[in-house]
């Protein structure tokens, strides 16, 4: 994993800790997904309404800290305005608010149905004959309803090659209904399909980056809670915890 991801997932225990809010292991498994992408898309952090920028949706909104620390990292504000999260009156709500953090393009939740909006956004674009592009993160969790299928069938169908799916694969759902063999299944539904390591920024960003004639998944293979290995070996008793003082100081170590 690489020195932003470090100071990222750094931001997130530090901020997790003085709030008592957070899903860290999510977050975690995400962060070099939103570093690939913000490599990648164009946008502009001084003027995120930048009329020609790409929209990137994080559809499994329970990651909201791990999209507003890799914001700060961008630029988009600084780092010290997100120790308010999860605090009465603070606009970094444990849901991220499209009308609240600047860079967020649409509120969503747990199960956010974002891939429905990204599809939309994508049609209009393709419509209006502009260059510019909609990319989403999509959990396996979420990936168990039925509106995610639906909007692949028309994304495939409408040939959205401006479309980015990136799915988080980091087995959360192993206690409940797995979504076994995900590449097959979005190639199945007419997808381009990138299989790569998760963790990897540089594989991620070239995934992204390759030509395509049709909407784009890239399986992106993660590690839920990696690189500390206190959450990994214990992800559901994590899953929406903050650490105590002693346990920051040993999720800080296991960073390294």
């Amino acid at each position: 994993m690489d020195s932003p991801g470090r100071q990222i997932r750094e931001s997130i225990l530090r901020i997790s800790h003085h709030s008592g809010h957070g899903h860290i292991p999510t977050c975690f498994s995400v962060i070099e997904m939103l570093c690939a992408v913000y490599s990648v898309m164009r946008h502009d952090p001084g003027n995120p309404s930048w009329e020609e920028r790409d929209i990137f949706i994080l559809s499994k909104g329970h990651a909201a800290l791990g999209l507003y620390c890799t914001l700060a990292h961008f630029g988009y504000f600084p780092i010290d305005d997100v120790y308010s999260f999860g605090a009465f009156g603070s606009r970094f709500g444990c849901h991220a608010d499209r009308f609240k953090v600047p860079g967020v393009e649409l509120s969503t939740g747990s199960l956010g149905h974002g891939i429905g909006v990204a599809v939309g956004m994508a049609l209009g674009f393709k419509h209006a004959g502009s260059k510019r592009r909609v990319y989403v993160i999509v959990g396996d969790g979420e990936a168990n309803e039925g509106t995610i299928w639906e909007s692949l069938m028309v994304a495939a169908n409408m040939s959205l090659s401006n479309l980015t799916v990136l799915f988080d694969n980091n087995r959360s759902q192993s206690r409940c209904l797995p979504v076994v063999n995900p590449e097959a299944k979005f190639s199945a539904f007419g997808f381009d399909v990138a299989s790569v390591d998760g963790h990897d920024v540089k594989a991620i960003g070239q995934a992204l980056e390759r030509p395509a004639d049709r909407p784009r998944a890239v399986i992106a293979n993660t590690i839920k809670g990696a690189p500390c290995e206190s959450l990994v070996n214990d992800i559901f008793a994590w899953h929406r915890r903050s650490p105590n003082a002693n346990e920051l100081k040993t999720l800080l170590g296991e960073l390294e």
